[in-house]
């Protein structure tokens, strides 16, 4: 990490994120142009990879790397090559989630796929069903990609129309970057957008969808809520979000410092999240691909929640888009 003088200031630059972003974005310049043309079965996987790289990298920008500069990265990974996500929704909704005791309940966590029971009895037995087989992993990679993508634009268009103003312009900066992702792909690389769409957005989104399928499970400790995936040949493609306790107790810092973490003290994280660990990816697929890992119904939360009840997590600062930090960053994990 190095500081520039940037207005009498000091800016903190990461610089292998920046790289990485840099790469991310001249490799998906360089499949569609380059590789799309002769290979384009090749082209079509290799541009998935890509898309779900950037958004790893959206991820890292909304905890506020590869700078300090709120405005500056989303400016870096603000183009919108994965098509469905405006950065300022991402940001927003991300870092509402981070309030860990709150993780997994449907209400107040953004990204629960958990559903109050009531809710759930409401639904139609189609519907059921659906979200049972999204609750396994080769449903997560195969449905959630329609499923959460166009159950998270119809919600933001319902916003708009009644009023967000926030909203509304993080979609105007959205539109504005698809103003430029989608001729680049129709008449650049030659691509029918349809087939952009159900090939590199489809695969990108389930691969991110192998990483969050098991991120979080309901436990009466939060700490128990987060899951540890030891080892994983796609931890670059995740940015070490495979060590997902690891991220959620120190947000803040860097993708790249995250293995030395939790190297340094594996069993004082294994036993603070009690044991909520697996070896790898494949050993979660060879025990869920057909399964349901956990209940639609949330185990606890049976009834509506009360007025005004949602949780707000702790600010330190507010940047573009979103939060800009939540709790401070411990020195040291918190020992059990």
């Amino acid at each position: 990490m190095e500081r520039i003088s940037v207005g009498g200031g000091a800016l903190r630059i990461e610089w292998p994120t920046v790289a990485l972003i840099l790469l991310c974005y001249l490799a998906w310049l360089a499949i569609g142009l380059l590789v799309w043309p002769d290979w384009p079965v090749l082209a079509l996987g290799g541009l998935g990879v890509v898309l779900a790289l950037q958004s790893s990298l959206m991820h890292e920008a909304s905890h506020g790397h590869p700078t300090r500069s709120a405005r500056l990265n989303e400016a870096l990974v603000g183009l919108p090559v994965g098509l469905v996500w405006p950065y300022r929704r991402f940001k927003s909704i991300h870092l509402r989630h981070h309030a860990d005791d709150r993780l997994t309940d449907p209400f107040d966590d953004p990204e629960s796929y958990y559903q109050a029971l009531w809710q759930h009895e409401e639904l139609p037995r189609a519907m059921k069903m659906v979200l049972r087989l999204n609750n396994t992993m080769l449903g997560r990679m195969l449905i959630n990609p329609w499923l959460g993508s166009v159950g998270f634009i119809i919600s933001d268009m319902r916003a708009i129309a009644a009023g967000d103003r926030v909203i509304r312009k993080a979609w105007l900066l959205h539109g504005a970057g698809l103003a430029v992702v989608l001729p680049v792909v129709a008449y650049g690389f030659g691509m029918p957008v349809w087939l952009y769409v159900v090939g590199p957005v489809w695969l990108g989104q389930a691969l991110i969808s192998v990483r969050t399928f098991a991120e979080h499970q309901w436990s009466e400790r939060p700490d128990g809520r987060t899951i540890i995936v030891e080892r994983s040949p796609l931890s670059l493609l995740f940015l070490n979000n495979n060590l997902h306790l690891v991220h959620h107790k120190m947000p803040n810092v860097s993708w790249y410092r995250l293995p030395a973490l939790f190297r340094e003290r594996r069993e004082e994280w294994i036993r603070m999240n009690g044991g909520y660990v697996f070896p790898n990816y494949l050993a979660l697929f060879g025990a869920f691909a057909f399964k349901a890992k956990e209940p639609v119904a949330h185990p606890v939360l049976r009834r509506a929640p009360e007025p005004h009840r949602a949780y707000r997590p702790r600010v330190r600062t507010r940047g573009v888009g979103g939060l800009s930090g939540t709790a401070p960053v411990p020195a040291k994990p918190p020992k059990d």
